[in-house]
């Protein structure tokens, strides 16, 4: 019979491909949303209307829904970093199909996930049982997590509403940040939403606690949120870069509001959470190389008259009349040509 964490592990890689692929499948309807109307990283929702997203969409509720079994059968500290196996995919199918090359360093990356995911399921402590939704209530009102859930709900405001608005289209950590600290009560959540679930589906109903029912709101709100700004980040920064500083943020926080709430590595040996650590490191490594070889996403232009910084448009009429605004007089040039600032000084 197979083990609980070996269950939750291969329903985890099941998920990594689902959502690795998701990445590339929602960046590519983004792209083709972005060409009529605002684009996601500057507040606009045309992506809705592109069925491409919606396909991309589908394919990470489905990674999610995988993902949200596995934390039933395995502890978090297993679960989430296993989502490296996600950076792989996302990275391979974005050298195929958005042209996001992947260089010899970047398979080195991809070998360092593998060698650190693999550290860390054989040294995964066990999931410890627990029979009703109040006992994850009571571990979730504990004064440590009540103070870490205010902490990231204060920095969580303070990125939304000051930091966002001001760097968001130029600091990745921004929008990204939003999402992995956010995305650690979301974890929390979910996984006291599937005990809930498989202990209701085995005749003890947890559906007549209250508790059930605010963890399930907490998880509607944090996934909400985190789509948000992911799409954002997803539509202003290189894939390559998004996916892998998302997955070390996102593990870090998840792995400490686990071990906050569920006291994950109580009982373990020394050399087992060293072992863990060292492989959560060797991912983190792995990352870290994906991210440094990866090129940056070339501007992006919706039509021949968007001004590109520290560039000028200049339109050149056939006759050598030099116009500066097109809209000036609402004619078409028969050329157009782009000059440097530093052509007219």
């Amino acid at each position: 019979m197979y083990s609980s964490n070996l269950k939750g592990f291969i329903l985890a890689v099941v998920s990594s491909a689902f959502i690795g692929s998701s990445f590339i499948i929602k960046k590519k309807g983004l792209r083709k949303a972005g060409v009529n109307g605002p684009r996601a990283s500057v507040g606009g929702y045309g992506y809705l209307l592109e069925p491409l997203w919606w396909v991309g969409m589908v394919t990470m509720i489905v990674g999610e829904i995988s993902n949200f079994v596995a934390y039933i059968y395995a502890p978090a500290v297993l679960v989430t970093p296993l989502g490296a196996l996600s950076i792989i995919v996302s990275a391979v199918l974005a050298h195929f199909l958005l042209k996001e090359k992947l260089q010899k360093m970047g398979m080195l990356g991809c070998l360092l996930c593998i060698v650190g995911s693999t550290v860390i399921v054989l040294h995964a402590p066990e999931e410890q049982s627990i029979n009703s939704v109040e006992e994850i209530w009571e571990l979730a009102i504990q004064p440590a997590f009540l103070l870490y859930t205010a902490s990231v709900v204060a920095v969580a405001f303070v990125l939304i509403l000051y930091c966002a608005p001001r760097y968001g289209q130029t600091n990745i950590i921004i929008y990204i940040g939003i999402c992995s600290i956010i995305g650690s009560l979301t974890v929390m959540s979910i996984k006291a939403i599937g005990i809930a679930i498989e202990l209701t589906l085995e005749g003890i109903n947890q559906a007549k606690y209250f508790q059930t029912w605010v963890f399930a709101m907490v998880a509607i709100t944090c996934i909400i949120t985190q789509l948000n700004y992911l799409n954002m980040a997803l539509d202003t920064f290189n894939t390559a870069i998004v996916s892998p500083i998302y997955y070390a943020m996102f593990t870090s926080f998840t792995i400490l509001a686990s071990a906050i709430m569920f006291k994950d590595y109580s009982g373990q040996s020394a050399s087992s959470i060293a072992s863990e650590l060292c492989g959560f490191i060797t991912v983190l490594s792995g990352t870290a190389v994906l991210h440094s070889t990866r090129d940056p996403d070339p501007p992006f232009v919706t039509d021949l008259y968007t001004p590109l910084s520290p560039k000028v448009s200049w339109y050149i009429q056939g006759n050598g009349e030099l116009w500066k605004q097109k809209d000036e007089d609402g004619q078409t040039p028969n050329f157009v040509t782009v000059l440097r600032q530093d052509y007219f000084k």
